[in-house]
């Protein structure tokens, strides 16, 4: 953006560059619509603002019905929580501190269970103390796994969480399917 004083003052450029070296930087937070590939909201915030910060802020802009992707940041107990309030729903990709076997949960099809998420023990970063007071105490998600082989490369696993819980309504192919389309 253009470095003006207004600007560095509201959006400072980063600390690892030199003072006077260097243009103000912002981080934006956008939502796009999947059918259209429009922007349907936006926010803007410092460089050093965390994704899901940005998010929550653009939470408010969601529909009933609409369907939210979103990669490993977004995966957190507090927002699948948010988000099925707003009356939405949400496919994100399963955060890698977050463990969990085919061994736990009501197994639902080939790769597909659903799973009982309870509430965290203390107040996570980002969340006021009334926020997490009032989150229930457990919540059912479903976790949908799928392979990536690519000759030549490791076999990765990918773990989907999503609020979508109807099989029938909504098959293991269909999730990936979306979550493919992010």
């Amino acid at each position: 953006m253009p470095d003006t004083v207004e600007n560095q003052k509201e959006y400072p450029q980063p600390s690892s560059q030199k003072p006077e070296c260097g243009f103000p930087i912002a981080k934006i937070g956008v939502v796009f619509s999947l059918v259209t590939g429009t922007a349907v909201a936006l926010c803007i915030d410092v460089l050093n603002t965390h994704d899901i910060k940005l998010a929550r802020r653009l939470y408010s802009f969601l529909k009933p019905n609409d369907v939210l992707l979103g990669d490993r940041a977004f995966c957190a107990y507090a927002d699948m929580v948010t988000i099925t309030k707003l009356g939405c729903d949400a496919i994100f990709r399963k955060h890698q501190s977050r463990t969990t076997t085919m061994q736990k949960g009501k197994i639902v099809g080939d790769c597909d269970k659903l799973v009982t998420w309870y509430k965290p023990k203390s107040c996570p970063k980002g969340l006021n103390k009334d926020e997490f007071d009032a989150l229930p105490s457990s919540i059912t998600v479903r976790e949908v796994y799928y392979y990536v082989v690519i000759p030549g490369f490791r076999t990765q696993q990918v773990s989907l969480i999503t609020t979508l819980l109807d099989k029938a309504a909504y098959s293991t192919l269909e999730i990936v399917g979306i979550y493919g389309k992010r």
